[in-house]
Parts: C-alpha cells; sequence; structure tokens
C-alpha cells in the first residue's frame, strides 16, 4: 500500500459563537504625570478611537462595548458614532472588576463569548483578536501572550528569593476571551471572596479552569506611562 496516497480528514472548525467585547478604559492614568491617556492622541487620533476601531474591524466580534470614566461618555460616544458594533458606551465602576461586570450587563443576550479588552492597548491587530476568539471557542478561555525577554527574579523584603526559568514564562495581554457565563461566574466568585485578581485570566483560573495561550504580539503594548505613549506613537507610524 503507497501510504504516501493515505489521507486524513481535515479537523473540523467548530462554528465560531457570537463575541462581544468589553473594552475597559475607566482608569485614572495615574502614572501618566497628567495625560489622560484614553483621549491622548496618537497618530492624529484618540488613543481610545483606534483601540475601538480595531474590534469593529475584526470579523470574529459582533458587538463593543466601552466602560469608562462619567466624565468620559460623552467624548467617547460622539467618538464612536460612526462605529455600529458599538452597543453602548458605559461609566464603570470604582474597580476594574466591577468595570467589566457593567460592561457584560450592556452586552446582548446573543453574546456567548465575552472578550475583555485594555482600552489603553491601542495597537492590537485584528489577526490577534481572531486568534484569541477561535482558541476560546474551541477551549472556553484564551489569552494571547509573548515570551519574556528578562530574566525574572522573585523579590521579598529587597532579596532575591527565587528565579523562575524564564522558558516557563510569559507576559499575557489582552483581549482575554472566554465563554460568557464562564466569566461572569469567575467575577462573581471573586467578588463574594474579596479576591484581588490582577486580570480577567486569574478570576477564570480560581475556579480551576485552564487558559489556552495563543501567540501574541509584542506591538501589543499597554500603555501605562508617558514613555509608553511615545512608543505607541512610533508603533502606529509604523502601521500606517
Amino acid at each position: 500500500m503507497d501510504i504516501t496516497k493515505i489521507t486524513r480528514p481535515a479537523r473540523k472548525l467548530l462554528p465560531l459563537k457570537t463575541c462581544g467585547v468589553v473594552i475597559v478604559a475607566a482608569g485614572s492614568a495615574s502614572r501618566m504625570r497628567g495625560i489622560d491617556k484614553v483621549m491622548a492622541p496618537v497618530g492624529g487620533e484618540p488613543m481610545i478611537l483606534h483601540t475601538v476601531r480595531t474590534f469593529q474591524n475584526c470579523d470574529a466580534i459582533s458587538e463593543i462595548v466601552v466602560v469608562t470614566r462619567e466624565d468620559l461618555i460623552l467624548p467617547i460616544t460622539a467618538l464612536c458614532k460612526a462605529l455600529p458594533k458599538v452597543r453602548a458606551v458605559v461609566v464603570g465602576g470604582s474597580s476594574r472588576q466591577e468595570s467589566v461586570h457593567l460592561g457584560l450587563n450592556a452586552l446582548s443576550d446573543k453574546v456567548k463569548l465575552a472578550a475583555v479588552h485594555d482600552g489603553a492597548r491601542p495597537l492590537v491587530s485584528w489577526q490577534v483578536i481572531d486568534r484569541v476568539a477561535r482558541a476560546a471557542n474551541t477551549y472556553g478561555a484564551a489569552a494571547p501572550a509573548v515570551p519574556v525577554k528578562d530574566t525574572v527574579k522573585v523579590v521579598q523584603g529587597g532579596v532575591v528569593t527565587a528565579t523562575p526559568d524564564r522558558d516557563t514564562l510569559r507576559a499575557v495581554q489582552t483581549p482575554q476571551i472566554f465563554d460568557f457565563d464562564l466569566l461572569r461566574a469567575a467575577l462573581k466568585k471573586a467578588r463574594q471572596e474579596n479576591a484581588q485578581v490582577t486580570d480577567d485570566c486569574a478570576a477564570v483560573e480560581r475556579l480551576g479552569m485552564k487558559i489556552k495561550i495563543v501567540e501574541g504580539d509584542e506591538r501589543n503594548i499597554k500603555v501605562t506611562t508617558p514613555l509608553d505613549l511615545r512608543l505607541a506613537e512610533l508603533l502606529m507610524e509604523e502601521r500606517v
């Protein structure tokens, strides 16, 4: 028998479930030295517009909810007027967890996958969004990540106590995408137990759920400081 003629049936891809995204842009930007990063210009346009527009242009996303500060509701609503996937712009809560919860409440009943993305990541690509959505569609929970370049030290009291193997470490980005009901349950449990989680993956991990990691993008930086803003400007110039 000529084994070269034996072919395996192609793996069937699951139909992509309806995916909505909550874009969190309700922070105080305390490390930006007075710069309001949500509305800070990047490539001649407010940062938040770049972020929202990429999700608008991604076929994997059906709905968008932006969560922001009360004083930015009207400006951001005006910016999103021409983006039909934007379902609502809502006021955030006192914490990131609460803001995500409020954003989830504003999505429609059609949504089966919920994405959460930092509004301060304006350079996310539709390719990254699509990869994460398809992984979440299969595994129930997924996030993009990139390898850690620097050696990481665990420090307590100003003294190094451990050096983790860098090959096992990843810097996790957003969007993080989950089964809608799974994410709601995870956030509810974290809230009830007063657990402080640094991202939505951590909340889901507390339920014992495994997170599928997919390839991220080094350009998908989070603007946290004025230096990050300058870097985002340079990367945006390369993108155009």
